[in-house]
């Protein structure tokens, strides 16, 4: 299997997280680029503030590779207009598509209209602009029934108010990969939680992200019915290697 054209080569810590200097920061996020076109990848996932200068590097390239960012990340928490105005200048900034983080806490809380209406407005800006958008629902934090009931909330959302024949460019997203976790449990895409997002988003396309670390994995979330996986080992999945760590 070709596995690139399934890979979303990702790169999204801060300067501050990776203990390094905005200049090796901005090295990183260039170097990702580069390597996303040079091997093809489908897309490079990074923060809002390199878009304008990827998608750039994307044009003289005369590549085909897409340009990501995430909204409200990582914790989800922002308020909707503060969500709707970052994906605005992202799309100002010519991004190919939006990964927006659900307020994953306020649907554990309850507030399920606070919930709904975020999806639907994120999904109407993205939508409107003829961009993807994708909904990490941050499967690490929840129990597998609520990785069931809000993977069917945004699926429902989308199919209720803009109909099937959008539903492949809205996904259901597995995780942010930097959710802290308890007792070595894993922060990221598990196929246990693939397989719950893949038959309850149904007609909505899933992605996997976080954890998938080599090649066989990748095939496997593949045959399940992933059709996209966030990594940020997209070079060594390809070659047939795993990765010691990373998203």
């Amino acid at each position: 299997m070709n596995i690139n054209q399934y890979l979303d080569s990702t790169y999204l810590k801060t300067a501050t997280q990776a203990n390094i200097t905005e200049a090796a920061t901005k090295q990183n996020v260039i170097d990702l680029v580069n390597e996303a076109i040079e091997n093809n990848f489908k897309l490079a996932m990074i923060r809002p503030e390199f878009v304008a200068m990827a998608k750039n590097m994307v044009k003289e390239s005369n590549s085909e590779v897409l340009i990501g960012t995430v909204i409200g990340f990582h914790e989800g928490t922002y308020t909707t207009n503060d969500k709707l105005s970052e994906a605005q200048k992202a799309i100002n900034d010519n991004v190919d598509e939006l990964d927006f983080v659900v307020n994953y806490n306020a649907f554990k809380e309850g507030k399920i209209n606070l919930v709904k209406a975020e999806v639907y407005k994120g999904t109407k800006l993205a939508l409107d602009n003829n961009k993807v958008a994708k909904w990490i629902i941050e499967i690490a934090a929840l129990t597998n029934e609520e990785i069931i009931a809000l993977t069917q909330l945004v699926r429902d959302v989308v199919l209720e108010n803009f109909g099937e024949e959008n539903a492949a460019n809205v996904f259901v997203k597995s995780s942010t990969g930097f959710f802290k976790t308890e007792g070595g449990k894993p922060n990221g895409a598990t196929f246990e939680a693939m397989e719950l997002i893949v038959e309850n988003a149904k007609p909505l396309p899933a992605k996997a992200a976080g954890g998938v670390r080599n090649y066989e994995d990748a095939v496997k979330m593949v045959e399940m019915g992933v059709t996209r996986i966030g990594t940020s080992s997209a070079k060594v999945i390809t070659e047939g290697n795993t990765a010691k760590e990373g998203y």
